[in-house]
């Protein structure tokens, strides 16, 4: 794997975009119509926890959608990706609610 693929793959908010697709988004000039990237990319992987979905069944149902750079497009396909493709749903590394609760509650 070269180390471009390494960087450009790395997983946001549990989406990953393939090299193919990274370097596609890189080349556009924008703006670039939502139909206009289906037609070339529609069918282009993008990757989940959980497998692949194709870019076209993601952004499809926006319609009609202009983007003016690749992080439009790349905060769409975060916005409507099914909540499966992050991982498991309100988990947090960093403890829950009660943890703070029971802290105030002690003396010192």
């Amino acid at each position: 794997m070269s180390e471009r693929n390494e960087s450009q793959d790395d997983r946001e908010s549990g989406v990953a975009f393939g090299e193919e697709l990274a370097d596609a988004l890189d080349a556009y000039e924008y703006p670039i119509s939502l139909e206009e990237l289906l037609a070339e990319h529609g069918d282009a992987s993008v990757d989940l926890v959980d497998g692949s979905e194709p870019l076209r069944e993601i952004l499809g149902p926006l319609g009609e959608e202009t983007y003016e750079s690749k992080g439009g497009v790349r905060q769409s396909v975060l916005t409507m990706v099914d909540s499966d493709a992050v991982g498991r749903e309100g988990y947090s590394d960093r403890g829950d609610s009660t943890d703070l609760d029971d802290e105030s509650d002690e003396s010192v």
